[in-house]
C-alpha cells in the first residue's frame, strides 16, 4: 500500500466522518423525544462502531485502490478503468455516509433518511464487491462496513415507523 494512497483515502473517510458529525445531535430535544425500537444499540455503540469501520474503510480501500494484480474484468474494463471506477463509487459511498446525518439529524425527516440509508447500503455492498474484485482480503475485510449500514438501514426504517409525525418537529 502507497503511502499517499491511504492519506487520500483516510483524508477522505475522516472528511465524512466530520462532516457527519457536525450534523448529529443525539443530545437534541428533538431526537430525545423520539421512540426508539428497545434492540437499539446504547449509544456508545455509534462512535465506536463509525469510528473502527471508518478506518477499516481508509485501509481496505487504499490496499485495494494499489493491488497490483488487478485482473482485466469481465465486459472488457481494463484494470485501470476498474480502478478508476472504484474511485468514483468510494467518493459516492462516502457522500452517501455523510448524507444520511444531515437528513436524519438536522432536516429531521427519519423516513428520508431511511430510505437514503438503504442506497447507503446498497452503494457499501456494491463496494465491498468492487474492493473484493481487487484484492480479497480487503474485501472481505470491508464486509462489516456494509453489514452495519444495512443494520443502520433496518433502525433507522424502525424509527421512522415509530414516530410517524416526527419529521420536521423543532426543538
Amino acid at each position: 500500500m502507497k503511502l499517499m494512497t491511504v492519506v487520500w483515502t483516510a483524508a477522505a473517510t475522516a472528511a465524512t466522518a466530520a462532516a457527519g458529525g457536525v450534523a448529529t445531535d443525539p443530545e437534541s430535544a428533538w431526537y430525545r423525544r423520539l421512540r426508539k425500537p428497545d434492540w437499539q444499540p446504547p449509544a456508545i455503540a455509534f462512535p465506536v462502531v463509525w469510528t473502527a469501520l471508518y478506518a477499516d474503510l481508509a485501509v481496505s480501500s487504499a490496499v485495494a485502490l494499489d493491488s497490483n494484480d488487478v485482473p482485466d474484468v469481465p465486459g472488457g474494463k481494463t484494470a485501470e478503468q476498474e480502478i478508476r471506477s472504484y474511485r468514483g463509487a468510494l467518493a459516492a459511498n462516502l457522500v452517501l455516509n455523510a448524507a444520511w446525518s444531515w437528513l436524519f439529524w438536522r432536516s429531521r425527516r427519519p423516513w428520508l433518511a431511511a430510505a437514503e440509508c438503504a442506497v447507503l447500503t446498497a452503494s457499501s455492498a456494491d463496494l465491498v464487491r468492487r474492493t473484493y474484485r481487487l484484492n480479497r482480503g480487503a474485501g472481505a475485510s470491508l464486509a462489516p462496513y456494509a453489514l452495519w449500514c444495512g443494520f443502520a438501514t433496518v433502525l433507522s426504517t424502525a424509527i421512522a415507523a415509530l414516530n410517524p409525525r416526527a419529521a420536521g418537529r423543532q426543538g
